[in-house]
């Protein structure tokens, strides 16, 4: 009897969820590619940004730069902390290191987008459905992980508490002021030379 043909509900499982996940990685590719395949101007011109408003447009062609900075270094941080728990906690660090709020917040998420099949989901990953804050409570309570990276939970906290309230101006279509843009700069040059990405 080959080991496919038993009848073990553990390794079908096992086997059921490798083949989920390389189909979600075989799709990675092409979404990609239709990304890339589009610039500024040509995702402008799809979303008829030039029958708006110019003013509105100015204003929000300026905080763009900003928006992709907060939303670059918001991945990154995701991608950290996806890297570093596999790498210290093994494949199943999402249920047995993350706490069971952010948990359920996040399955909610994927619940939600599943039910829109229409539209491309967020990501693959759990992570990808998890709020900024709740970054900074896995990285806390696994600090053992974390500890070689940031030497310090309250520099951490302090500096995406302050990018998170910057986010969310950006996020529900605000304007910040130049002492706000300059902060989100400083913040991300130094979180970047503190993890030497």
């Amino acid at each position: 009897m080959s080991i496919l043909e038993r009848n073990d509900s553990k390794l079908a499982s096992f086997l059921f969820r490798g083949q989920l996940t390389q189909n979600s990685i075989d799709s990675l590719p092409q979404s990609s590619r239709e990304t890339k395949e589009l610039d500024f101007s040509a995702v402008a011109q799809k979303v008829s940004l030039k029958e708006l408003d110019d003013d509105s447009v100015n204003a929000a062609t300026k905080m763009s730069a900003v928006y992709i900075a907060i939303a670059a270094f918001e991945n990154m941080v995701r991608q950290l902390i996806l890297d570093k728990m596999l790498e210290e906690k093994g494949a199943d660090w999402w249920e047995s290191c993350v706490a069971n709020d952010i948990q359920k917040r996040a399955t909610k998420k994927i619940e939600d987008e599943k039910q829109i099949r229409w539209h491309k989901p967020r990501g693959v990953s759990p992570i990808f459905f998890t709020e900024m804050k709740d970054l900074v409570s896995i990285i806390q309570n696994n600090w053992d992980v974390f500890e070689d990276v940031f030497a310090d939970v309250e520099w951490v906290r302090h500096n995406v508490r302050a990018l998170e309230r910057s986010r969310n101006v950006i996020m529900h279509s605000g304007e910040l002021s130049l002492d706000d843009i300059e902060r989100v700069g400083v913040i991300i040059r130094d979180w970047i030379r503190q993890v030497g990405v």
